[in-house]
């Protein structure tokens, strides 16, 4: 494919906001950066293309998942390399990786790869200072969205690539937990924000 559209999300902890899935149904391809929860949440996934890639978080241990879905496990690599149409995407949770200088610290792990994505914090990020990108697309499930359920969007072809960034306003339920007790007017697309960010693709990278 000469163009690709990537979902981008992590930290589900066994719950995906329906409006991060709609989102995947119009991409390509999806990557989760693990913190999974369950395996029918890699099931809810539905990219065009039908291929999910996904990595293990430190919460995806045997324990912490039903015991109908611990076989799956083992098939969870603790990170991955994904080319795609312009150059590579790398894929690891972070938990691996300490805090303190992670995106210079993940640069050097993956020095090769046009971008990297990470969850763990559940933070959004997108590091677009210098190559690799380094992007972390914040929490796609209820737990400690920081805002909002949220994930990224990329766009790749040989030319240039383009990161989509989308955050939904928290659930009534989540306001609760929040202490908040504010009405949501819709649990639609209402009120989401995309924001396109385009930066120059790395000539000759692929």
């Amino acid at each position: 494919m000469k163009r690709v559209r990537v979902a981008l999300l992590s930290d589900t902890h066994g719950a995906l906001d329906p409006r991060v899935r709609e989102v995947v149904e119009g991409c390509d391809l999806a990557l989760h950066g693990g913190d999974i929860g369950h395996a029918a949440i890699l099931a809810q996934l539905q990219p065009r293309l039908g291929r999910v890639l996904a990595v293990f978080g430190n919460n995806d241990v045997a324990r912490k998942w039903p015991e109908e879905d611990r076989r799956l496990l083992v098939h969870l690599p603790e990170w991955l390399e994904q080319p795609l149409p312009g150059g590579t995407i790398a894929l690891i949770h972070g938990h691996q990786i300490p805090a303190r200088g992670r995106h210079d610290l993940l640069r050097a792990r993956f020095p090769q790869a046009r971008a990297i994505v990470y969850g763990h914090s559940h933070r959004l990020e997108t590091d677009l200072s210098r190559l690799p990108w380094v992007l972390n697309p914040g929490a796609a499930g209820r737990s400690r969205t920081y805002g909002g359920p949220s994930c990224l969007v990329l766009i790749a072809n040989e030319q240039d690539w383009q990161i989509e960034t989308h955050r939904f306003p928290l659930s009534i339920q989540q306001r609760k937990s929040h202490g908040h007790f504010l009405h949501e007017p819709s649990p639609q697309r209402k009120g989401h924000t995309a924001q396109v960010i385009v930066a120059p693709g790395r000539a000759g990278h692929c």
